[in-house]
Order: C-alpha cells, then sequence, then structure tokens
C-alpha cells in the first residue's frame, strides 16, 4: 500500500496566528517536545504545521476540527534526527490508522519559499 498527502500554508498566516496567540497556539498545535525543538521562525512553524495536515491526508481522515473521525494534532509529531532529516512519530488513534492500513515506512519533506510552506508525506505498507 502507498498512501501520500502534501499541504500548504500561507507563512503569513501562521506569522498573525503567533503574533495575537503565540504560546497559546504552540501548544494547542505542537508537543512539548517539538516546541522545544522549534526556533519559533514562522518559516519553520508554518512548514511543521503543514505537516501536520499532510499526514492526516496520507491516513485518509484529516484533522478532528474538520472532521469528527480525525486525528488530533498532539496525536503526529513531526521531530528531526541528529542530523536535521524531519521525521514523522504517530501516537493515540493516529497510530491506530496507520497500524490498522499497514502503514510502517514514512517519509516527509518540508520547504518554505516565497510566502508559502510546504509538505509532503510518503508512507508505505505491506
Amino acid at each position: 500500500m502507498l498512501a501520500t498527502g502534501i499541504d500548504v500554508i500561507e507563512i503569513a498566516r501562521i506569522e498573525r496566528t503567533l503574533n495575537q496567540h503565540g504560546e497559546r497556539f504552540l501548544k494547542r498545535i505542537f508537543t512539548p517536545q517539538e516546541i522545544l525543538k522549534l526556533h519559533q521562525q514562522p518559516s519553520e512553524v508554518a512548514a511543521r504545521f503543514a505537516a501536520k495536515e499532510a499526514v492526516a491526508k496520507t491516513l485518509g481522515v484529516g484533522l478532528r476540527l474538520l472532521s469528527p473521525i480525525g486525528i488530533r494534532w498532539h496525536e503526529v509529531e513531526i521531530l528531526n534526527t541528529p542530523s536535521g532529516r524531519p521525521t514523522i512519530a504517530l501516537n493515540g488513534y493516529a497510530q491506530s490508522l496507520a497500524q490498522s492500513q499497514n502503514l510502517t515506512e514514512w517519509a516527509i519533506s518540508l520547504t518554505h519559499d516565497g510566502g508559502l510552506a510546504i509538505a509532503s508525506v510518503v508512507a508505505l505498507g505491506r
């Protein structure tokens, strides 16, 4: 099985949200471990926000705020390897969905340019 998801967001939207809601926004979307690693640059925050959306699309359910069967923000963690490569860690319902779809290998790519942040996710299963 192969599953993919992609998301794009305007960096300015995230920047406005950070300016208005700051830490409250970060805590709602990101886990404590993610917040420790964030440099809180709007472009980086936007890319990781888009990554969570892309993972939800890869799982085929969206996010809980948009769908009653969706996953929650904290069920997806976008972390980094020691070399800086982004990785995906799932827990809770998101992990259960991945297991039920036999999705065991995940790859993610993040980028930002021209005022946009983009995340692309690919998952492979047995």
